[in-house]
């Protein structure tokens, strides 16, 4: 399958298919000097799947997990094309996650002003979202993506046979951010979770939270509007991700809880629950409200947040600071 993110002059294709990372060569323009990104967490195997069809390729792995989201290894980055010789003509690979996907996106940002870059995430929480889109960042000063560019991929490649080495809690994770799209934009997909029958329909469920972000994105490619609402549960959820050791995907699933409609906050909750997310988490919630304070959501004495009252569809409201604490007071315990 593939599908065509319609963006004038910066549209691509999203091609979603087993097996496909074993074709990258031939889908890829790899024939220059390409930075193949990936980290010590990913199967080493699918970096080189991809290096194989490079004709002058540079593998940088980096350290896995959040840490490794910052300038000095984005410097490290830059240092490895500057060393090899990288000219406007070569490109950026992601093969991995989140984490890669947005550092190595915002390398090819920065990189003489900006260079070409591919993304071929193995993770599900990358297929179904970061993985598209064009943003790109790094963590600064605390902050999460607080220091990034948008820069869109000139072509995707989703394998879900890379969805095997994934563990349990990586899956999870994944399936948080594509029940978020369901919430607010695809009340058939939420019902897949609902029936619990998402996991066996595991290429419908990226395909369909891949065209609610296409949608989306095609739209408001630079978030001055309707963009936002893919931030629902971010906001409270980049706050929990900023004081605990939880997963992106564990720490959104969180924050949807108190940003939707009190009738719906039961059966959410079940859904989490049965796909193994949390529902609450022990933290202080007070760091918690201080991270907030940080987020580049946040505006003059009130925050805009995105509310779900029914499935598939949902609404951007503005959320006072003794609203959002209390918000936080239902999913984060002393």
């Amino acid at each position: 399958m593939t599908i065509r993110m319609d963006l004038g002059a910066d549209s691509y294709d999203i091609v979603l298919e087993r097996g496909v990372l074993m074709r990258a060569g031939a889908l890829l323009d790899l024939d220059r000097r390409v930075l193949v990104v990936t980290d010590d967490g990913v199967p080493a195997a699918y970096a080189a799947a991809v290096a194989a069809g490079c004709a002058a390729p540079t593998v940088c792995t980096i350290p896995q997990g959040e840490a490794s989201k910052r300038l000095a290894t984005l410097e490290t980055l830059l240092t490895a094309m500057l060393d090899a010789g990288f000219t406007r003509g070569d490109c950026v690979c992601a093969v991995g996650g989140g984490m890669v996907g947005d550092l190595a996106g915002f390398a090819a940002a920065c990189y003489m002003r900006g260079i070409d870059f591919y993304n071929v995430p193995t993770t599900l929480l990358a297929q179904v979202d970061s993985s598209i889109g064009g943003k790109t960042a790094v963590d600064f000063g605390g902050v999460k993506n607080i220091v990034g560019a948008f820069w869109q991929p000139k072509k995707v490649l989703i394998d879900p046979d890379t969805l095997q080495t994934l563990s349990r809690r990586q899956t999870a994770a994944g399936m948080a951010e594509a029940l978020k799209s369901g919430l607010i934009a695809d009340a058939a997909l939420y019902d897949l979770f609902v029936q619990g029958r998402a996991q066996e329909n595991i290429e419908r469920v990226i395909a369909a939270s891949l065209a609610v972000k296409k949608s989306v994105v095609e739209s408001d490619e630079r978030e001055q509007g309707r963009r936002k609402i893919l931030n629902f549960g971010h906001t409270i959820g980049h706050g929990i991700e900023s004081v605990t050791g939880l997963m992106h995907g564990e720490c959104v699933a969180l924050g949807m809880l108190p940003m939707c409609a009190d009738a719906l906050r039961p059966q959410l909750a079940a859904v989490l629950e049965g796909l193994g997310l949390p529902t609450c988490v022990q933290a202080d919630p007070e760091a918690v409200y201080a991270a907030l304070l940080h987020d580049k959501k946040m505006g003059a004495g009130a925050l805009t947040a995105v509310y779900v009252d029914t499935p598939g569809s949902c609404i951007l409201k503005s959320v006072s600071p003794a609203a959002l604490r209390a918000g936080i007071e239902l999913v984060v315990k002393a």
